[in-house]
This record gives C-alpha cells, structure tokens and sequence, in this order.
C-alpha cells in the first residue's frame, strides 16, 4: 500500500519503531498466550528505559523534599525538580520556566483554572483578582468533543457563579462545527476552553480561528493538549493560547503528573486555588501573602519524582523527534484507517481520513458490543479500549452508547495493525 503525503507535508525522517520498541520491556511481553498488541496508548503510554532508569535512580540516590532544606539530598532534589521544571518549557517552547506549574495532570490542572475563576468572583471588592471574576450573565463556551475532564468543571464553575454553559457542536464528519461561533463565542464570554486533538474522534482542531475570535471578545482561551502534546508536540507561543494542560502518562512518562502552562500575566491575575505550604510567602494569624509563580499554584509537596520522570520523557520524545513520530503516526493512521475499511460492519467514529487526525481510531461492528469485542481482541493478546472513553456527549452525538478505540504511538507497527484487522474478522466469525 502507498500512503499519500500531502504536498504541504515535508516528511520528517523515518523512525526506526524496531529500535524505538527495544526500549519499552513491557513490549516483550505475552498475553494470554499471544505477543502483546498494545493499543491503548491514548489511555496511557507505556514507558521507556530512560524513564524507567531516571525514576529509579531519583529515589535510590536522591529522595529528598525539595525547596528550603539545606542538606546534600534535598539540595539536590530541588535542582532535579526545577530542572525537570526547565526541561518540560522549553519542550513547550517556553521562555519562562516560572509560567510552567506542576500539577497531577490534565485533569487537576483544568480544575486549578476553573475554582481559580470562581475564587476571583468571590474576591473583595479591590482585590487584584478581580480582573478574571465571573458571575451571572457571563459565559464559558467549550466544545462537544470534549474529554469529561473539559467539561464538568465548567459546568460546576457555571452551578458556582451562575454562568452560563455553552458549546460549539460537532459535524458529521466528526469535525468542529463553526457555522456560529460568532454567536457561541462573544462579548459575554469570559473563557473558551478547547481541545487540540480528540482523545475519541482523533479530530485535530484548527486553534487560529477559535484563538482570533476569543481575542476579537477579549476571552481567556484554554487548550487541552493532552493527546497532541505527546504526538506531535506543541509550540504555546505559536498557538497563541492563553493557557495549555498536559499529562505526563501519555507521553512516556510517569502517571501523577501533568503541568499547566499560561501566560505570565494570567496566572499572576489568578486567585490561588490550595492553601499550605510552599504556596506562601510569609504566614501570621491575621493573613498570609503568597509565593511568586509557579509556587503560588502548588501547595504541599509536590509530584517531585514524577516530574522527574517527565523530563526524562521529555528528554527522550526530543530525542527521538516530534517531527519523525509525527509523520510515523499520520502513516499508521491512514494504514489503518483503509485496513478497517476492508472489514464489513466496521464505522470509523471520527474522521475517516489522516488530514488533520490523530491515530486514536475509534469504531463499532455491526451487531456487536464493543465490551465484546474488546474481550474477544484481549483473549488473543490485543489491547484496545472500549466505552465512551470519558466523552458521552461525542458517543451520543452519533447516536452510539460505547465504542471500540484503537490507539497508537511511536511504537506501534504495521503488524499490530494487521493483528487488529485479524481480531476483529475472528470476532465477527465467533459473533456469526
């Protein structure tokens, strides 16, 4: 088969995947019996050695709380740490490592933003975050392909403030719908949260409309990066956003870490959102002051080890190159997308071509549950994953209760795709 690139697509060095599959050991291992198809990579990457081995040597040789202590180990966990903190802004392309803040992962990072808006609405009168309050007759617009994690802490911000929720529908095609987002977007919107690429439709979305017209109104905008940043990477100068979350675990990185990025001069307009320690500059019964960016954001001991962890990821995607895995997986992507074409029964939920997709391919058979095919694939060793995949609203725009999503990364082959394709004709056979 020959994968067409467009013309406009300057294709990148080719990844070499059997090198790049010798550092991941989970990879070498069998299920039920079969070689493990790991194709669930939009939940959550697996890990390479690096990472594995900066983990490991963190804890063996420098485990410390980091920040104020004086001794040799606690000196040195605070350099890992905002190195790891350096590392991941100029992955970022971040000039300022200060405007990045460490959180537990995307999701914690969307809620920061959000009880940090309704904090601002209950500030005192004078206070200096008052700048970014919202309250009744204000609105927050978010789109209907987002993840659960970019949708339920609006409408709780809403239900605190008494805002009002409104969204930018989805197309046929499984395509942003822009026709109104004049009306959606406007001169009442406080903030517009958005997702780069689809964690279930693969979609990714043009940010330079939604960013202009949130300028045009003078919107926050938000930009949940947590399936582009490890698959193509992310420049947030160029996107322009005011505001970008991340996680660690699906970019080869350590669960229980994730970061928010904004603009220097947004999140010091930000009310913190935890009190404690490391968040504050000096404490006294009548009052405290708190700390300069990005401590203002996180208080108590910090994911110290995992943010190690996520540098060496860093470190290593870098090292690889976002371009090569980038053009590895818009050449999977179409391989897979005309592999499932050949199998009667199959409807791709999403974009059915590569342009402007990512690899999570998400599908349904004819007849059958996707908890039953899901079950059937692990019985021969393929793992995919089935349900709403934490986006209900996208599964009940085209009118389905679940689905079956086959995810790839800079380690998935060819062969696996084909073992997909294999498993999912035995399940239409046993199903027969």
């Amino acid at each position: 088969m020959t994968v067409t690139v467009p013309a406009d697509v300057e294709r990148a060095p080719r990844l070499d995947v059997e090198r790049v599959r010798a550092d991941f050991p989970i990879l070498t291992r069998e299920v039920n019996g079969s070689p493990l198809v790991y194709l669930d990579s939009a939940a959550t990457s697996q890990k390479p050695t690096p990472v594995l081995d900066r983990l490991d040597a963190f804890y063996r040789l420098h485990n410390a709380n980091v920040h104020r202590g004086v001794h040799v180990l606690a000196e040195e966990a605070t350099e890992a740490y905002e190195s790891a903190r350096r590392t991941l802004a100029a992955f970022l392309n971040v000039a300022d490592p200060a405007e990045v803040v460490f959180t537990k992962g995307s999701t914690e990072a969307i809620n920061l933003v959000a009880y940090a808006l309704s904090n601002a609405a209950a500030a005192r009168p004078g206070s200096p975050y008052a700048e970014y309050s919202v309250g009744p007759g204000d609105e927050i617009c978010i789109t209907e392909m987002e993840h659960h994690s970019n949708i339920v802490p609006w409408q709780l911000l809403c239900e605190r403030t008494g805002a009002t929720l409104r969204w930018l529908p989805i197309t046929d095609a499984g395509r942003l719908d822009l026709t109104d987002l004049e009306t959606l977007v406007n001169e009442r919107t406080r903030l517009l949260a958005f997702v780069h690429q689809s964690n279930i439709l693969g979609t990714v979305n043009s940010v330079s409309p939604l960013v202009e017209r949130a300028r045009t109104v003078g919107a926050l905008t938000l930009l949940d990066a947590s399936q582009s940043v490890p698959h193509r990477g992310i420049d947030v100068q160029a996107l322009g956003v005011d505001l970008a979350v991340l996680t660690g675990h699906k970019m080869c990185g350590p669960t229980g870490v994730g970061a928010l990025w904004g603009r220097r001069e947004v999140l010091e307009a930000l009310p913190p959102v935890q009190g404690g320690g490391e968040m504050i500059t000096t404490v006294s019964m009548a009052g405290s002051t708190y700390a300069p960016l990005p401590h203002k954001f996180e208080a108590g001991t910090p994911p110290i080890a995992q943010a190690v962890g996520l540098a060496a990821a860093c470190d290593y995607l870098s090292g690889i190159g976002m371009d090569a895995i980038r053009e590895h997986e818009r050449d999977l992507t179409s391989y897979t997308l005309d592999r499932l074409a050949e199998v009667a029964g199959v409807r791709v939920i999403g974009p059915t071509t590569s342009s402007s997709r990512g690899g999570a391919v998400s599908f349904t058979l004819d007849g059958i549950h996707p908890h039953d095919v899901g079950q059937l694939l692990d019985a021969r060793g393929i793992a995919v994953r089935v349900g709403h995949h934490c986006a209900k609203p996208v599964c009940d725009r085209f009118g389905v209760a679940a689905v079956t999503r086959a995810s790839s990364y800079l380690y998935t082959t060819r062969g696996e795709i084909d073992a997909l394709v294999d498993g999912i004709e035995h399940v239409r056979r046993f199903f027969a």
